[in-house]
């Protein structure tokens, strides 16, 4: 085993462990990480960027103009202590969630046909209309708040002792989905530093040619 590290632009991530590469790749994610390996439910699967120089993106990432509303340009910054991530640091909670860490979702927030397309290795999908906070079920989100999110009801308020960091995307920018429920989400209380918003989604996930696969259940 080789220890690689993720570099941001002020300082040293936390360590990956990585397997010695059999060769070397033409296109790394970093100069010193050439992939990932992460979790996605019982699968290994290493993360890595297209090999094929001539790779394009797919067509439905081509699209540079959609109605707005709702397919509207989103900020940097969602809301207050909200913090507006980018692949690297996916990447760094990926790997923590591959190695154990139970207190870490990473969430697709897209609809199932688009998911259907391909989401990021060691995601799991929560489609933004069953998580949308006023809109959805109240008893679906207030299952999915306590079977994945780790958020507890008692007797009618919620607790979040022990909520999850949430790492949550959708399709990019233009993608409503996401910053919906992460709005949602803090209306009832859930803690702003808990949650982490990967702006670019799988716009900028495909557009880096990095590894996507089907949705695990």
């Amino acid at each position: 085993m080789k220890l690689r590290t993720l570099l941001t632009t002020s300082s040293l991530f936390a360590v990956l462990v990585m397997p010695m590469a059999a060769q070397a790749l033409d296109v790394n994610i970093t100069a010193d990480l050439p992939q990932v390996e992460v979790m996605h439910g019982d699968q290994k699967i290493v993360i890595m960027r297209n090999q094929n120089k001539g790779n394009t993106i797919k067509p439905d990432f081509a699209i540079t103009s959609r109605h707005c509303p709702p397919y509207c340009i989103q900020p940097s910054a969602l809301a207050p202590g909200v913090e507006t991530i980018a692949e690297l640091e996916v990447l760094r909670y990926l790997k923590k969630v591959s190695d154990g860490d139970k207190n870490i979702l990473v969430i697709d927030s897209r609809t199932p046909d688009w998911v259907a397309k391909g989401t990021i290795p060691g995601s799991i999908n929560i489609p933004w209309t069953q998580l949308n906070i006023g809109s959805s079920n109240p008893f679906t989100v207030q299952d999915l708040l306590e079977t994945h999110l780790g958020v507890k009801n008692v007797e009618g308020f919620y607790m979040f002792d022990h909520a999850k960091t949430l790492v949550m995307f959708c399709n990019g920018a233009w993608c409503g989905q996401s910053p919906t429920n992460i709005r949602g989400l803090l209306k009832i209380g859930y803690p702003a530093d808990k949650i982490k918003w990967y702006r670019g989604g799988m716009q900028d996930w495909e557009m880096l040619g990095l590894t996507t696969v089907k949705s695990a259940k």
